[in-house]
């Protein structure tokens, strides 16, 4: 059975969508919001956990590295199918398949005593949240006008980085009340109610298709091999990944404990202090997107914003004496410049073919799972080689110099973020 008109199109009317469509595709939207919301909470919840979780499971720095990294091995191998697989079938089903293994995941980690069992459990939380990022945009080129498109994929960000928000402060005093089993059991219950409503609301597609009958468009090959052959989406992907990892990276698993151990914070202090750096992505990629626009200079402010971002890095990083609310407002302002990450989106789809709107953004998201999924350990690795040997409540103890050394990679990610801008602005 249909749930669209069969008279309805992209252009059935001058003013676009009726008030009630256009209320349905906001709800539509929000739905997908919260599953963006629902993945970021379980890919950082790492952060808040890090001693109880080596503790639980025996393992040092790199071996927490590992396990946190499952988590992107399997993003990045689900995400080079998500795409192409939501362009040709049901967004809404695939999506409900997704939260739910995100669900199943976060309840078998919650449960299992077996480092194994529990990175398997993490990588099934990848694996789902691989369709949280393409299915939104998907879902908002469905559902949603060419000329409102934009502004909301720019909100994409914005809900990803609030979930990453509710993935400190509220889930370490989850943790902290309730214990690290039993906050991910909550976090399990929370996804399987958010698939439960994705499939009772939500329409298999949207108002915006030229026909009712119209198939869904094929996956040309020669399509696909045109993508892979234009240097110029292998720079959006290695410019997107290089850009966002120092964010995931400090927000996902070793910020927390070098904020805690480099100005003598507590969990829950270190936490807030995470959250600043993931407000300034919520309200940059917005922000920076539309002055953009307005400006038709996406490059150009991509280039400032990751200097920018550079810059407030390598400050968090090196200068540890700074007063706590300067030290909160670099962090801000790093999250804020690392926003124009998002412009690298819109800039994908304007070099493809349409029709593969959903491929192209899984293509150019593989570059944050690829360097996330072994920039974790390898940090880990580099915290163990510098370990002086010290162990605290059953853990390794890193110093602030440690971090300091380990962290230095994510820098230098950055810089190479600004040769591939450079190139794309070259090739213009």
């Amino acid at each position: 059975m249909n749930n669209f008109s069969p008279h309805v199109s992209a252009n059935s009317t001058p003013q676009g969508l009726s008030v009630p469509k256009q209320a349905y595709a906001w709800l539509v939207i929000s739905l997908c919001a919260f599953f963006l919301f629902y993945k970021y909470v379980l890919q950082v919840s790492p952060s808040v956990m890090t001693q109880d979780l080596m503790s639980a499971f025996g393992v040092n720095g790199a071996g927490l590295g590992n396990l946190a990294a499952t988590y992107f091995y399997a993003y990045l191998v689900v995400q080079l199918i998500a795409g192409p697989l939501l362009d040709r079938f049901s967004p809404r089903y695939l999506t409900v398949v997704a939260i739910g293994v995100c669900a199943l995941g976060a309840f078998a980690f919650a449960t299992t005593q077996s480092l194994f069992a529990a990175g398997l459990a993490r990588a099934l939380m990848g694996a789902g949240a691989a369709f949280a990022t393409v299915s939104y945009l998907k879902m908002s080129a469905l559902w949603f006008r060419a000329d409102q498109v934009a502004f909301v994929d720019g909100l994409l960000a914005s809900a990803a980085m609030i979930g990453a928000l509710c993935g400190q402060v509220p889930l370490t005093l989850m943790v902290d009340n309730a214990g690290w089993r039993d906050s991910l059991v909550y976090c399990g219950v929370f996804g399987g109610v958010l698939a439960l409503l994705f499939l009772l609301t939500v329409k298999d597609r949207g108002p915006i298709v030229q026909t009712a009958n119209a198939p869904r468009p094929l996956i040309r090959w020669q399509d696909i091999l045109a993508l892979l052959k234009t240097k110029k989406n292998w720079l959006l992907a290695l410019y997107s990944g290089l850009a966002f990892t120092p964010v995931a990276v400090l927000g996902g698993l070793w910020g927390n404990p070098f904020f805690e151990e480099a100005h003598h914070l507590t969990t829950t202090e270190a936490a807030s202090f995470t959250s600043l750096l993931f407000l300034g992505v919520a309200i940059g990629s917005p922000l920076l997107g539309y002055l953009a626009d307005r400006a038709h200079a996406r490059l150009t402010v991509m280039i400032v914003g990751t200097g920018i971002a550079l810059v407030s890095l390598m400050l968090v990083i090196y200068v540890v004496s700074l007063p706590l609310w300067l030290f909160g407002t670099l962090l801000f302002i790093f999250g804020l410049g690392t926003g124009v990450f998002m412009l690298s989106y819109p800039l994908g789809k304007e070099l493809n073919y349409l029709g593969l709107a959903a491929t192209v953004v899984a293509f150019i998201n593989t570059g944050d799972a690829l360097l996330g999924s072994f920039t974790e350990p390898v940090i880990g690795k580099l915290l163990d080689f510098f370990w002086q040997g010290k162990v605290v409540n059953g853990a390794h103890y890193f110093s602030t110099l440690d971090y300091q050394l380990a962290l230095s990679l994510l820098p230098i990610y950055l810089l190479v973020a600004l040769g591939c801008l450079c190139l794309l602005k070259k090739a213009q």
